[in-house]
């Protein structure tokens, strides 16, 4: 079975309740498991939304094929009450499919690796505690990008 990295974020509501609740319901997708997840992390959101995020990084074993798990996703993000809305609104819970055992996929609904995970810290720093040498897209690894990105305190700080 194929090992992915997510990420689950939540900026709304009862958040670390949210992704703890994330977390069970991860294992008990058909023939999915957690393997190992990172410490949470409160990050400065991206986009409009003025609300603080916790985020954290789970290496995720799946029988299910990508769009697959993607579906699945979105049901456990709308079980947490996230609705369709604008794009970076606030909203209960967000999983997002970063890596899929390092396959490349293209499509309207899903892109692998996922395309922006390079650029931000709030994915990185989380992925770190997990999967320092994960290259999203070839690229370096995942330390070494967060290494160049050098978020503050105020941007990316781990949760006790």
């Amino acid at each position: 079975m194929p090992d992915c990295l997510l990420l689950l974020g939540a900026n709304l509501g009862r958040r670390r309740e949210n992704l703890r609740r994330a977390l069970l319901r991860l294992g008990g997708l058909r023939g999915g498991e957690v393997l190992a997840r990172s410490r949470v992390y409160d990050t400065a959101p991206v986009g409009p939304s003025r609300r603080r995020f916790l985020n954290l990084a789970v290496r995720y074993r799946t029988a299910l094929p990508p769009m697959g798990l993607l579906v699945e996703l979105k049901r456990l993000e709308a079980l947490a009450g996230r609705r369709p809305g604008r794009r970076w609104a606030a909203r209960p819970l967000d999983i997002d499919i970063l890596d899929y055992a390092g396959r490349r996929l293209q499509s309207r609904w899903l892109s692998l690796p996922h395309p922006g995970a390079a650029r931000r810290a709030f994915v990185l720093a989380p992925v770190c505690d997990i999967a320092p040498g994960w290259r999203p897209a070839g690229r370096a690894t995942a330390a070494r990008l967060l290494r160049r990105l050098a978020p503050s305190p105020q941007e990316v700080r781990p949760r006790p």
